[in-house]
């Protein structure tokens, strides 16, 4: 059936919403470590749309069935190799490259679970992600040069801001791995966990967030993405406006109504 409009409904994406307001996107191609075909791309694209449309989402996790969260493409998924170089760029335009534009335009939080390997384009569908948890098995590479390729998936745009320009640079010249204490040095990821530990205490962080003003959530993701290519003036003038959108909200009046009666517990405003 139609997710939407438009995309077919495929086994392999699990969607889940939670009663604690957070859904869960699972990548379910177990047997090949979750690479990716063109029929899983357009249902993450649909879900993520659908995210940001339904009022009971708050907040997205991301994760991986079995043992790997990502192995980048399903070149056997794919098609077929493209013959003329419009076909190569359309190929990347028109469909992967419409998934990292699509997490990080989400005005909701996006955190991602990764489990066992995230490689290439897989890596690169983490770093999409606002925050990154791993499980003590997760192992991070960017392979592309292996393959005389560059990034296509937005790693040259991601990694250098949440790595730094140099780290960066040694990732993806070198193809090399890194594993979950390493990727938390260098802040690729916020924490590590046991494996089986992994959704659960990625969840209760995602749970936080959800109960939380949701206007509020969405305006400092706003904030703080757009804040990364303004000056200081412009950042405050920005604030100056959205804080006014926030005073002026009805999830404003009722965080303070249950401050101020000491209720605790999922936030109940709009």
């Amino acid at each position: 059936r139609l997710i939407g409009r438009t995309c077919l409904l495929t086994d392999k994406l699990l969607f889940n919403v939670r009663p604690d307001n957070v859904a869960v996107i699972t990548f379910n191609n177990p047997e090949k470590l979750n690479a990716f075909s063109n029929e899983m791309l357009d249902a993450y694209l649909a879900r993520l749309a659908e995210c940001g449309e339904r009022d009971d989402v708050r907040c997205v996790v991301v994760t991986g069935a079995g043992r790997g969260f990502c192995s980048g493409g399903d070149t056997g998924g794919m098609g077929g190799a493209p013959t003329t170089v419009t076909a190569v760029k359309s190929g990347l335009w028109d469909r992967i490259q419409k998934i990292s534009q699509a997490v990080q335009q989400l005005d909701k939080p996006v955190l991602a679970a990764v489990n066992g390997v995230a490689v290439g384009a897989g890596m690169d569908m983490a770093l999409h992600a606002d925050i990154r948890y791993a499980g003590a098995s997760a192992r991070f590479a960017e392979t592309y040069v292996r393959m005389g390729l560059v990034p296509g998936n937005g790693a040259c745009w991601f990694l250098p801001r949440i790595v730094g320009v140099q780290k960066a640079l040694e990732l993806l010249w070198t193809s090399k791995f890194v594993d979950a204490e390493e990727a938390k040095a260098i802040g690729l990821v916020m924490d590590v966990y046991p494996d089986d530990q992994l959704m659960e205490k990625t969840l209760e962080t995602a749970s936080k967030i959800a109960a939380g003003a949701p206007i509020s959530v969405r305006l400092i993701k706003r904030l703080v993405y757009q804040n990364q290519t303004m000056d200081l003036r412009s950042s405050l003038d920005m604030v100056s406006s959205h804080m006014t959108l926030a005073r002026m909200s009805e999830d404003h009046v009722e965080a303070i109504t249950a401050w101020r009666e000491k209720r605790t517990g999922n936030y109940t405003g709009s």
